[in-house]
């Protein structure tokens, strides 16, 4: 078993960082301040966002859902998504399966 132990950036930036790696997913930690600009861009992996603090709202092609703590988000891969309105610093897990970028092609 392997503990993943990440407490909330304390920074004025947007911060992501992987904490687990294995074949068949990721696992990062996502902090985003209060009124930043999210500037993701679509994945090649399905995502999950786990919202751990903070308050905003989570824009997708499928629609919006409230990133509140607590929230599990799925986001389907290729699909353009950020965080929006972001009105109390956010911090979260993010899960990619597979692995981040694992689905990527050179050509694309």
């Amino acid at each position: 078993m392997e503990q993943l132990v990440s407490p909330p950036q304390q920074a004025d930036r947007l911060a992501y960082t992987e904490v687990l790696r294995v074949p068949t997913m990721s696992v990062g930690t996502y902090y985003l301040p209060a009124g930043a600009t999210d500037p993701q861009s679509p994945h090649t992996e399905d995502e999950i966002y786990v919202i751990l603090q903070g308050q905003g709202i989570l824009r997708a092609e499928s629609g919006d859902a409230l990133a509140v703590p607590g929230a599990a988000l799925f986001v389907p891969a290729g699909e353009h998504h950020s965080f929006v309105e972001i009105v109390e610093p956010l911090f979260m897990y993010v899960v990619f399966s597979p692995g981040e970028g694992t689905n990527a092609t050179a050509d694309r």
